[in-house]
């Protein structure tokens, strides 16, 4: 049995080997970044996690993976792009290569560009089931005719398909591309004491974008329960997996004040 709507603490990778196969809809997570935080001192198993992944992901699911890479010696590891490509040696296929900009903050430095971006891969388990784009980016000639379909004729002259024209108008807005820019400060009562809470509404825009109500949506990296609070409030049901006992008591908190923002 899933343990359903409930935050597990334990190794992520022994808690999901107890699930049964195919049984997830759909991950978003964020697993620590290499060394840059201890997260109270616990490691994690990548090949474990993703094996499990692929294991318990129902055909059609897809596998939200927010990372980035630590810097060590003037050089970005890499291992952001490594886990993609495990991920697809397994079986998943990379359905989109998303960025996180992260507004209004950055790491500077003095011989390179500010890092403002982090990565969100989107894994799917053959060809993603459900995709439910979100439409919020603002057409400039919204409201305008659509355009007739046009060709040449032999002699170079433009003409248009009869009645082509009679289509309607643009929509005023469009769908979203996939750079996704969000405000990187906490900002939420109760998650403080966790040092990488990702913002609320880009937990929320990809549960809404690749599952539907009444799905399973996990997270195995659970911190301070941001992916289930936001399936909570979207109609899904949830499973959080966190290692560290204070984040869980902070995710359950979070959870029960039932509070949306």
């Amino acid at each position: 049995m899933l343990p359903l709507d409930q935050i597990v603490c334990g190794d992520n990778v022994e808690v999901l080997s107890g699930f049964p196969d195919d049984c997830i809809d759909l991950t978003v997570t964020s697993p620590p970044y290499g060394e840059l935080r201890t997260y109270g001192g616990h490691s994690w198993n990548f090949e474990g996690v993703a094996q499990q992944l692929w294991r318990i992901t129902k055909p059609g699911g897809v596998v939200v993976w927010v990372v980035s890479d630590q810097t060590v010696d003037g050089s970005e590891s890499g291992a952001s792009f490594m886990q993609a490509l495990r991920f697809k040696e397994i079986g998943f296929k990379i359905w989109d290569t998303m960025i996180y900009e992260t507004a209004g903050f950055s790491f500077p430095s003095a011989d390179k560009y500010h890092q403002t971006a982090e990565f969100m891969f989107v894994f799917a388990k053959g060809n993603a089931e459900t995709f439910n784009p979100i439409c919020d980016r603002v057409n400039a000639t919204g409201g305008n005719a659509l355009g007739g379909d046009y060709r040449r004729d032999k002699n170079g002259k433009s003409i248009v398909r009869q009645n082509s024209l009679d289509r309607g108008k643009r929509r005023e807005l469009g769908q979203r591309m996939n750079v996704w820019r969000y405000s990187a400060g906490k900002g939420h009562t109760g998650i403080y004491s966790h040092p990488a809470a990702f913002p609320e509404v880009l937990a929320r825009d990809h549960i809404l974008s690749w599952s539907n109500e009444g799905d399973v949506v996990l997270d195995p990296f659970s911190g301070s329960g941001t992916t289930a609070k936001m399936a909570k409030h979207n109609g899904r049901r949830w499973i959080g997996i966190e290692i560290n006992p204070e984040y869980v008591q902070i995710a359950n908190n979070r959870l029960r004040q039932n509070v949306l923002f």
